[in-house]
This record gives structure tokens, sequence and C-alpha cells, in this order.
């Protein structure tokens, strides 16, 4: 069985695709949907409407990835990609609404000590 090296914090890449497409038109809809669908396809999670987000194991694996979804890019419409480290993306702060995204404190008869 061939092992892999573990990959650490500042090796694994956060691959981010934000956009901005037309939806007025039928086949501005249509072209939305497909471009929607090609990064579910390709392991890509809705975070929001339209930003979507995959790990990979590093720099080669998003060179990849950048010339895939620029040859799916709709016709209309502003598509950016961010990569960052998966240190970087730890750091992530996310907020819902007014109120902070937090832990909720643990109930008193679940404390040990």
């Amino acid at each position: 069985m061939k092992r892999y090296p573990l990959l650490n914090k500042y090796e694994l890449m956060w691959m981010m695709v934000l956009f901005d497409l037309p939806v007025v038109e039928k086949q501005e809809r249509k072209d939305a949907v497909d471009f929607r669908n090609f990064l579910l396809d390709n392991g890509f999670s809705m975070v929001q409407f339209s930003i979507y987000i995959k790990v990979l194991s590093g720099t080669d694996a998003c060179q990849k990835y950048y010339g895939l979804i620029e040859r799916h890019l709709p016709e209309q419409g502003k598509v950016d990609i961010v990569t960052i480290t998966d240190k970087q993306y730890g750091n992530i702060k996310s907020y819902a609404g007014k109120n902070k995204n937090r832990k909720k404190n643990p109930s008193p008869q679940l404390l040990l000590f």
C-alpha cells in the first residue's frame, strides 16, 4: 500500500469561487445554474449563494482547477477565485445575522470538573 505524506496547514489550500452572474434572461439563468452544477459536480460546497469552496492538496491541484473553471465560465458575469492556506482559513470569523456563531456553553450537568 502506497503511503502519502501528511500535508500541513500551509500546504492544504482552500479555493473559493466567488461569482456574480446575470439571471435576467432565460439563457442567463441556465448558464448560472450550469456553472453552479459544474462546481458542485467537481466537489465544491456552497458557502453562500454565490460563493463555493473546496479544499485542495496544494498549489498544483489549484492550477488544475484554475484551468477547469476557466473552461466552464459563463458568457456573462464576473467570477473570482481566491486561494488561501488551511491555516488562513482557520482564522475566518463567521457571523449569521446580528449574532456571532459561537459554540454554546455546555449545560452544567455535562461538566466533569
